[in-house]
């Protein structure tokens, strides 16, 4: 239990910090405002997971930089729910 939440832990400092990170950008660029965090740090939260989301391939085998010899069904369902934290339906 303590390891998972560790993980999670860090997982989530990762996040915080990339859209810190990305805020105190957007600060600077626009001439270091006062009174503009909460847009800034919303801005770079939808800057971030934008970036995150682009990391995500498609699903399937011809996405795949090293496919599988065999590709059946559920190979293919599990891709697809993948990052889901959900198993495919016929699992």
């Amino acid at each position: 239990m303590q390891c998972a939440r560790i993980g999670k832990v860090n997982m989530d400092d990762d996040l915080t910090q990339a859209i810190r990170e990305r805020a105190f950008r957007i600060w600077q660029e626009e001439g270091r405002p006062d009174g503009q965090h909460l847009r800034h740090w919303a801005e770079a939260s939808a800057q971030v997971a934008e970036d995150r989301a682009r990391l995500v391939r498609p699903a399937g085998p011809d996405q795949m930089q090293t496919p599988p010899e065999g590709w059946d069904i559920v190979d293919e369902q599990s891709d697809q729910s993948f990052p889901a934290s959900d198993p495919p339906g016929n699992y």
